[in-house]
């Protein structure tokens, strides 16, 4: 090896860029973490069979003939554009798309949605919490969670399976698997049964009841609690990932629903991709959250992704990887305004959740002065 890391002595997976310190992250024997693992079992997937899989099932979902065949968890970003032209235009089926909206869209997120549902002509639902309850919480997610986005975490979760009990549809469809997007899996043995807490294991951490205090109560975060498992249990509720039965290409998908259906991209702050979380204008907060607390960001999740599809070599990711991941993001002055947090307070926040780091290679103080000198090194790049 012939190049710099980021973080000298971290353990980084040895096919692509991804650092021990990534929560979930696990490696094989050989060093190679899970997510490149499942690469590699997807050129071999017989993914004729698995497509019959999915028309076997769809076709089931069908058959009950409900007011709607499925529900589509959708934001406007290209993934979910994707599963729209999928399901509506090749399985025709009809599909309820429901928006979680962290009211924090840009403008081109806003174009991209609206879009969306007309370009697919699909009902429609969304939920959109108050600007002053959304400042609140994001205020209180730093504290208890290590980012700003606990209402969107948990939105996302619980306000589909809302709608598919109100509603009785009983599948929901995602994009991405799991075994891709965050390597807690692999294709050859997929994540099949539902699981209600899902996102809170995965992103949300906390239920809503712990963020109930002096500037939240129970009643206002409601929105955020999923239905009681009996309920979702009875309904018969089963959710999948199209990314389990078909070939998934973020890029050529990207490419299809741009130059098809006129999806935009945009600037993405912490990246080179220019189409990944484009709805959004707090991703680069979050990114830059993980960075102070883990020593990494956004460009360690794209380059490395683009190793797996044979888009980098590892040289190359890494090259890219320092010239983006760490910098401050423009969003971050926004983030401190509706807080009231001043910018050191947001750092010593997040000092504080890399306590308890177990990590294989060195100590949580040896991480945080290696960390600190990667960041001066970033700073005196931009200079």
């Amino acid at each position: 090896m012939s190049f710099s890391l980021p973080i000298p002595n971290l353990q980084y997976c040895v096919r692509c860029c991804m650092p021990e310190t990534n929560e979930g992250v696990a490696f094989d024997k050989f060093g190679q973490c899970y997510a490149c693992i499942s690469s590699e079992q997807k050129i071999r997937i017989d993914w004729v069979s698995r497509e019959l899989e999915l028309r076997k099932l769809l076709d089931h979902y069908k058959s009950l003939e409900n007011d709607y065949d499925c529900i589509v968890p959708i934001s406007g970003g290209k993934d979910s554009t994707f599963q729209l032209h999928v399901l509506t235009k090749v399985y025709k089926m009809r599909v309820l798309a429901v928006t979680f909206s962290h009211n924090w869209f840009t403008e081109v997120g806003k174009y991209n949605l609206q879009n969306a549902i007309e370009k697919f002509d699909v009902d429609h639902i969304m939920y959109t919490p108050s600007r002053n309850l959304v400042n609140r919480i994001a205020r209180e997610s730093l504290f208890t969670i290590g980012d700003s986005c606990w209402h969107c975490h948990a939105g996302i979760g619980a306000f589909p399976l809302k709608v598919a009990v109100d509603y009785k549809v009983p599948l929901l469809i995602w994009g991405e698997s799991v075994s891709e997007l965050s390597g807690r899996s692999t294709l050859g043995n997929p994540i099949i049964k539902f699981d209600r807490d899902y996102f809170l294991k995965v992103s949300s951490k906390v239920k809503a009841e712990v963020l109930v205090g002096e500037s939240l109560n129970e009643r206002e975060l409601r929105p955020f609690v999923p239905p009681e498992a009996e309920v979702i249990e009875n309904l018969g509720v089963v959710g999948i990932h199209l990314g389990d039965y078909l070939f998934w290409d973020d890029e050529r998908q990207m490419e299809f629903v741009r130059d098809e259906y006129e999806w935009k991209q945009s600037k993405v702050e912490g990246t080179y991709k220019n189409y990944k979380s484009v709805e959004c204008k707090m991703a680069g907060v979050h990114d830059y959250s993980k960075f102070l607390k883990r020593g990494f960001g956004r460009a360690t999740d794209h380059a490395s992704a683009d190793i797996r599809a044979g888009l980098l070599t590892r040289e190359q990711a890494f090259e890219l990887i320092m010239q983006h991941d760490g910098k401050r993001p423009d969003a971050l002055d926004f983030y401190l305004e509706i807080t009231g947090f001043t910018e050191n307070e947001f750092e010593i926040v997040l000092a504080k959740f890399r306590d308890g780091l177990k990590l294989r290679t060195m100590s949580e103080m040896e991480f945080t002065s290696q960390l600190n000198k990667y960041r001066d090194a970033i700073k005196n790049n931009a200079e």
